[in-house]
């Protein structure tokens, strides 16, 4: 019932608040004909599928069970109109003769008049019903895995991988970045060390895969697994280019760009993979080609770390996902100053009291059926909150560029 009242159908139907306010208790559940109790009872005199909307024609007006068909045909459709209208006149005929009255009539025209929105039928409803539920269950209790997975199977859903990695954070799972000394071709799961599993819930840590490098050929990151697990560890960028001699310069400085070289250090950052990813790019020629890994020189770059604004475009731009801060953390202190809200506090904000939200926009919806209303979801470090654009209303988005952070507040 809670997947099938939420589509188009029972929306402008206007069953939905009469439906919540019946399950509620706050008003009596009543029938627009004691004819329809039968199969609108167990969802309280509101109709919520295609089944019953098809049932209350029949019921009302003898139809057929062709004459049905016609009517779920005619669900969502573009000749939805037209076969309504076609109806009409053996609709009013068949109520008159049950004795239906005129203001009846009228209701059960302007319910069956919904379906040219379109309706779940039931079976619908309650396939997607067992998959939101087996995945509400798997999530709660095996949040890492799942979060693994749903990263594995993107494009997919409503929400991109960013916010995905971001919610799993604010749940406690630890996600760690791509690395080719760990990660697989997708992501994993990878076994916390008694000291993290104290900070972070579950025993497993997420490792996002070489997938997730834009750019990266399938093939080649296969090659690089595949060469890790033969014949062991990489000793610096130059040895993985000569092991995966498929791999190109620009694949490497993706690889950079990534951090998936950032495994030997601190002082061994993105800027100096890609000092060493240029090097390694370049033939060394027939001359050199047979020097031992060990004997080739690896240099620290002669170039400052980058900045956390450049590493978080850089994460974005490379992978679509930054596993640091998130990005309206870095401005809490200005929005903190501006009266901004945290996502987390909005719950304890008054009813009716004016508040400033912000945050990164993660899904925008203007429904066919909404009127012109806009719904976002805005998201921040420490959730998410809900916008409502009444079009009847001027709402301004502010953005300003900050060329000293390189990105937009």
């Amino acid at each position: 019932m809670q997947v099938a009242i939420i589509r188009p159908g029972p929306v402008t139907g206007r069953f939905v608040n009469p439906y919540i306010a019946r399950r509620l208790g706050r008003e009596p559940v009543t029938y627009l004909h004691p004819s329809f109790k039968p199969f609108v009872e167990r969802t309280l005199g509101v109709p919520l599928f295609q089944e019953q909307v098809m049932k209350i024609g029949m019921i009302a007006a003898n139809l057929t069970g062709d004459e049905a068909e016609e009517l779920r045909k005619a669900m969502g459709g573009k000749r939805s109109e037209s076969i309504i209208a076609g109806l009409k006149t053996r609709l009013h005929e068949g109520m008159t003769a049950n004795g239906f009255d005129t203001a009846t009539q009228q209701e059960v025209m302007r319910v069956l008049a919904t379906v040219k929105e379109f309706m779940f039928p039931e079976s619908h409803a309650h396939s997607f019903a067992s998959i939101a539920y087996s995945s509400a269950y798997t999530r709660y209790h095996y949040r890492a895995a799942y979060t693994c997975a749903l990263l594995n199977n993107q494009p997919m859903g409503f929400y991109s991988p960013a916010t995905i990695a971001n919610d799993a954070k604010r749940h406690g799972i630890k996600i760690v970045p791509i690395d080719v000394q760990r990660s697989d071709c997708f992501c994993t799961l990878e076994e916390l060390s008694d000291n993290n599993r104290a900070t972070h819930k579950g025993p497993f840590a997420v490792r996002m895969g070489l997938s997730y490098v834009k750019g990266l050929r399938r093939r080649v990151a296969g090659m690089i697994v595949d060469t890790r697990l033969m014949y062991g560890l990489f000793v610096s960028e130059y040895d993985l280019s000569r092991r995966v001699p498929a791999i190109k310069k620009s694949e490497l400085i993706l690889l950079a760009k990534a951090g998936a070289f950032n495994w030997t250090g601190q002082k061994h950052h993105r800027r100096t993979a890609l000092w060493n990813a240029e090097r390694a790019g370049q033939s060394v020629g027939p001359l050199f080609e047979s020097i031992p890994d060990e004997h080739v020189l690896q240099t620290v770059a002669p170039l400052q770390p980058m900045t956390t604004a450049e590493r978080l475009v850089t994460d974005f731009s490379s992978t679509g996902v930054t596993l640091g801060p998130h990005s309206m953390a870095y401005h809490r202190t200005e929005m903190n100053a501006a009266g901004v809200v945290p996502a987390a506090r909005l719950s304890g904000v008054p009813d009716g009291k004016y508040t400033r939200i912000a945050g990164a926009v993660i899904a925008r919806q203007r429904p066919g059926t909404a009127q012109g209303f806009i719904f976002l979801s805005l998201e921040d470090e420490t959730g998410i909150s809900n916008a409502i654009i009444n079009p009847h209303h001027r709402a301004m988005l502010y953005f300003e560029f900050s060329a000293e952070d390189n990105c937009l507040r």
